[in-house]
């Protein structure tokens, strides 16, 4: 099928390359020549494991291309993904104004009919305003449809999540519109397509969910805001926890093992951050609010986040006394392990907050730092994590990249002007850190 992406960022990319591996005809457009200039040259505006050698094998078999001309892809596409950017707003509502400028450009280049299709995070009701602004737009009168498509990506592992998907949700107000999307999933709905590890007999097909296009702009904020609300939860548990002397680990294992609740997103730590959680919670509350309801369940969700960021700083004010002039060394910065990703990175709020309060801070993130230094002013960033903890007053453990527990705790140590070790991501242990000597700090553990 041919296939057109508008946005060529995490999303749209990782779309593209996909729906190229599984034999569709892609084309990628993005209105930033830098980025499509980067992609021709097979470097990847953003940082996603085995999105490089995707990219580069179906550009190379001709089943992916990247363009900056809307007409070229309006007209390639049966299908035409809209992938670009929703930030929020300062009230938290998001800004679809890149979403109108695209539903006129498709509006003018159409010459056929055309499914269009929502793989943007948008508010529900967004659907009857993309439909009425190309069909006022529209010139020529030609047939098309509206579905959504929403995506279910973790960063990190968004090949993976596109591939092998617990769901695969289309909102369409038509059976054909319907039916061309599941044709055009077929492969990975029965697990088909070539280089498929899963087999239907261990797995099944992937469950294809038919909507209403409200119904499905709704599922992708209700998903991440109930996932938010997880962490929140345990977080708030682990506060308990370190009250009473239990340990939040011990807690979190015994809840996972329910099926109704199961061990996912219940790690307690410094908070969710990201380009999604945090955006579509505040999302949702705006978007209930317009519709009458105060979703206030939610608005202690996004205050229990914030606080844990507050409490990181206080554990390391416990630990040290006094802040100023102290150096604190940071072991990763984006705002989890395998992304590069800093959108609200707990990491940026409490480097800002230890800064305010005289400390110089160093830090390390194995693919972060570029993107780091957008954010951050004044931070000593090093090329490895024993650097960070040379001369450092207190080691603070922001981002739970795997090849923080293979470091030599023991050198660590011996280079640090204290053993203070924070761990606010709960992923070292706390009796092996303090037989080396480390005075060691974790979220909801004793």
């Amino acid at each position: 099928m041919n296939v057109t992406i508008v946005g060529a960022g995490h999303v749209g990319l990782v779309t593209g390359a996909c729906l190229a591996e599984i034999g569709n005809d892609v084309v990628c457009v993005d209105n930033d020549e830098r980025k499509i200039e980067m992609i021709t040259k097979g470097v990847m505006p953003i940082y996603e494991p085995g999105l490089p050698e995707l990219v580069a094998r179906n550009m190379q078999n001709g089943r992916l291309r990247v363009t900056t001309s809307m007409e070229e892809g309006v007209r390639h596409g049966l299908v035409i993904f809209v992938a670009v950017g929703t930030p929020p707003k300062p009230d938290g509502e998001a800004d679809l104004s890149y979403i109108e400028a695209v539903a006129r450009e498709v509006a003018r280049h159409m010459d056929g009919y055309r499914v269009i299709s929502e793989k943007s995070t948008v508010p529900v009701q967004t659907g009857q305003w993309v439909e009425r602004t190309i069909r006022l737009n529209n010139r020529q009168n030609v047939e098309f449809d509206v579905v959504s498509n929403p995506e279910f990506l973790r960063e990190g592992a968004a090949i993976f999540d596109f591939m092998y998907p617990d769901r695969i949700v289309v909102g369409a107000g038509s059976p054909r519109a319907a039916e061309i999307m599941q044709e055009l999933y077929q492969p990975i709905i029965s697990r088909s397509f070539p280089g498929c590890t899963f087999s239907l007999a261990e797995d099944g097909p992937a469950p294809f969910v038919v909507t209403d296009v409200r119904s499905a702009e709704l599922i992708k904020h209700a998903s991440n805001s109930f996932l938010a609300m997880k962490i929140s939860f345990i977080n708030a548990v682990a506060a308990v926890c370190e009250l009473s002397g239990a340990d939040v680990t011990m807690v979190a294992k015994g809840m996972g093992y329910d099926r109704r609740i199961g061990p996912e997103f219940l790690h307690a730590g410094a908070g969710y951050g990201g380009s999604c959680f945090p955006k579509d919670v505040a999302a949702f509350r705006k978007i209930s609010a317009s519709l009458g309801y105060e979703f206030k369940l939610l608005d202690e969700v996004g205050r229990i986040n914030q606080e844990q960021r507050r409490m990181v700083v206080q554990k390391i004010k416990k630990a040290l006394w006094i802040i100023r002039g102290k150096t604190i060394g940071v072991l990763g910065l984006s705002f989890k392990p395998d992304t590069d990703d800093m959108r609200e990175a707990p990491s940026v709020d409490i480097i800002k907050a230890l800064q305010a309060d005289g400390a110089h801070v160093r830090a390390y993130d194995p693919h972060a730092i570029p993107e780091a230094a957008h954010y951050l002013e004044d931070v000593e960033f090093c090329d490895d994590p024993y650097a960070v903890a040379r001369d450092a007053d207190t080691l603070l453990v922001m981002t739970e990249w795997s090849a923080f527990t293979r470091l030599d705790m023991e050198r660590v140590k011996g280079s640090m002007n204290y053993p203070i070790l924070v761990d606010a991501r709960n992923m070292l242990d706390p009796a092996a850190m303090r037989a080396i000597g480390f005075e060691y700090f974790s979220i909801g553990r004793p």
